[in-house]
């Protein structure tokens, strides 16, 4: 048996302590930094952040021309892990305007996550922007209906509304409405516009994004 010396003492290596592990998703903000490195993103910049509806808008640039888009959204995200990374990969860009999407994989990550915790995680995150850029612009899009989580639609409707009312209150602040133009005229899903898993969009949802949120975008 091989011995490991700590602090004055023999102990078996087996029983070496393991390594802290890497919190969430460290391997995509250490990318972005990576990738702010090699080339600078646009000052007073129009920042998107939050989780894979964002990640796989990889044309997002496309759609909004003569934006400067800085597209931040990493998959599979919560709001805490943005919380967590707000410093890292919102706040060092200085935006003029900050576009959320977040909170739909809190929703689906268990019944415990109601939608007053989303809610209030908005909350926090929204105070840390407010706080260190007392000017920027903050527009959260609202979380939309995805066929393959059907079963959290009326939580994900109460939070929209609550987050929505919210921000009427706050000077600065958008609540971009994408829901119900992703709906038919039933009311119901509309399975066309999202690829197999039935959670991320085909470029005909994110077209339907582009129009509203065009105007809400800050020139």
């Amino acid at each position: 048996m091989k011995w490991l010396r700590i602090n004055g003492f023999y102990k078996p290596l087996a029983t070496r302590p393991k390594q802290p592990q890497a919190p969430p998703f460290y391997k995509d903000i250490l990318a972005f930094k990576k990738q702010d490195a090699q080339q600078a993103p646009p000052a007073n910049g129009i920042l998107l952040v939050g989780s894979s509806s964002f990640t796989k808008w990889t044309d997002v640039q496309e759609y909004f021309p003569g934006y400067p888009i800085i597209n931040r959204g990493f998959g599979g995200s919560t709001l805490p892990d943005v919380i967590r990374y707000a410093y890292d990969i919102i706040l060092p860009y200085k935006p003029k305007q900050v576009l959320i999407y977040c909170g739909e994989n809190d929703l689906a990550s268990g019944e415990e996550v109601t939608a007053a915790v989303v809610v209030q995680r908005f909350k926090t995150l929204y105070g840390i922007i407010r706080q260190n850029l007392p000017n920027a612009t903050i527009s959260f899009v609202s979380i939309k209906p995805s066929p393959v989580r059907a079963h959290i639609q009326p939580k994900v409707k109460v939070a929209n509304r609550e987050i929505q009312a919210w921000l009427k209150t706050k000077k600065n602040a958008q609540f971009i409405d994408i829901y119900d133009a992703m709906l038919d005229a039933n009311k119901n899903m509309r399975e066309e516009l999202y690829v197999g898993d039935r959670l991320h969009m085909k470029p005909e949802g994110y077209a339907i994004w582009k129009k509203l949120i065009t105007p809400y975008l800050v020139k």
